[in-house]
């Protein structure tokens, strides 16, 4: 039975392949992860990272910070703070530069974060309808961390940090919005928790047998990062009958597994893990931003989406970097982008065709890239909505000039006219979200500054 172990800069030393990483890389580790967050664990480093390939080997990327995860100016700020050995100036210093990395993009904080009884709800996000994302407060860690992760503020920033324990308010939540048919549980990652854990809030939300609840998410790297986690952790028997519990009580259960590359799919570990989840009744759903130095190949991905199907696994989603943290090191324009998912997409069957993208979540709604076109003499980009904060969006095209270095939806302009067609209303709404936000900090701040006299 292999126990868990996770290696960070205070163990890094430890480490049986230390020999393999340069002084250079090491120095980079150090700068780096004072900013962004840096773990791995002794499961991915033995059977998963080819150490023969470093520093080119792209799980050991996945993992290990690189030089260039920082821009130039950001490393060279933190690389002198360190020298300084002044502990409250280091974390001056990583502060500064992480507030400068976009740490909650698309207004996850000001937009997302719903009300009940006009107490704001720290552990929720609801953006779409039908969906609501719940933080549950144990599950805000990961049993490795990947270094492009967008929610890399979770882990470094405890005053932007998603999280609450309350079940019972979300349940009140759905309640009240009977639109809701998903839940998803994230973070962080949810199956870090132990079985009792995760037992304390999904019992409660299938006792509260809830009409519009139809469909439980867990967004989860574990397969992945740690699969003794459905084999041979003390409890995965129970977390297993949690899994079967869901499904037995008519729900459909969906576990959102996250896979960068097919190195990840190739351990007996992973496929025991795969078929125990399977046999829950549970869908193992796959997904991926595509990443520069990672996976930005068409044969990567395709032979991604065949092993995955082969696993009993279901391509999902392929994402785009999304504009926070390190963006300008894994991002891949735009128009390479649909193109390396067209090629991708061309060399597997029917069965992998499901699989989605390349998409942004943006601030307006989940936005995919569909193609390439020529509009009269002119090149355009055309884009689709997959998710937006307005429904009425959805499976809407419209087209942006032509750019071959935009990477983010911000950076197109519309191929005609000052403004895309949703522009206007998602402003207006923005606007009102920004004053109810505000309006229940201040009322929070003075309910909070209020002592009765005695």
């Amino acid at each position: 039975m292999e126990k868990y172990r996770a290696i960070t800069m205070r163990n890094i030393h430890e480490l049986a392949d230390i020999a393999q990483i340069s002084e250079e890389q090491l120095e980079a580790i150090s700068v780096v992860g004072h900013v962004l967050p840096f773990k791995t664990n002794t499961y991915v480093v033995k059977h998963l990272i080819d150490w023969d390939k470093i520093p080119h080997d792209p799980i050991y990327i996945l993992n290990f910070p690189q030089k260039e995860m920082l821009l130039p100016h950001h490393y060279d700020l933190m690389k002198e703070a360190l020298e300084t050995e002044d502990r409250e100036f280091i974390h001056e210093a990583a502060l500064r530069i992480r507030h400068e990395l976009n740490p909650h993009p698309a207004g996850q904080k000001t937009y997302n974060v719903p009300a009940i009884d006009g107490e704001k709800l720290p552990g929720i996000q609801h953006k779409y309808q039908e969906t609501v994302l719940f933080f549950p407060m144990q599950g805000q860690t990961c049993h490795a961390y990947c270094s492009f992760c967008f929610r890399w503020a979770q882990f470094t920033m405890k005053d932007l940090r998603f999280g609450m324990k309350e079940i019972d308010l979300l349940i009140k939540y759905l309640e009240a919005n009977p639109q809701v048919t998903d839940v998803l549980f994230t973070g962080g990652d949810p199956m870090v928790m132990k079985a009792k854990l995760l037992d304390y809030y999904i019992t409660p939300l299938l006792e509260a047998d809830l009409p519009n609840l139809h469909t439980i998410r867990i967004g989860s790297k574990t397969l992945s990062y740690w699969p003794y986690r459905y084999t041979e952790d003390e409890d995965s028997d129970e977390v297993l009958s949690i899994f079967e519990n869901v499904v037995d009580s008519g729900y459909h259960l969906a576990f959102m597994a996250h896979f960068n590359h097919f190195q990840e799919l190739r351990t007996r570990a992973l496929r025991e893990a795969t078929e125990n989840i399977l046999k829950t009744g549970t869908v193992i759903r796959t997904q991926s931003p595509l990443l520069n130095h990672i996976n930005a190949s068409p044969s990567v991905w395709a032979t991604l989406w065949k092993q995955q199907v082969r696993l009993g696994m279901i391509p999902y989603y392929m994402f785009i970097a999304r504009n926070t943290g390190a963006q300008h090191y894994f991002s891949v324009p735009l128009v390479k982008a649909v193109d390396i998912f067209r090629k991708a997409y061309n060399k597997v069957s029917g069965v992998a065709r499901t699989v989605r993208g390349p998409s942004m979540s943006a601030t307006p709604g989940k936005v995919e890239v569909t193609d390439v076109v020529e509009l009269g003499q002119e090149k355009a980009i055309a884009l689709r909505f997959i998710q937006g904060r307005n429904p009425e969006w959805v499976g809407k095209i419209f087209f942006a000039r032509y750019d071959e270095k935009a990477i983010w939806l911000d950076d197109l302009v519309p191929f005609k006219g000052k403004e895309f067609f949703f522009e206007k209303e998602l402003s207006s709404y923005l606007q009102s979200a920004e004053k109810n936000y505000e309006q229940i900090r201040l009322v929070r701040e003075q309910e909070l500054s209020f002592s009765p006299i005695a």
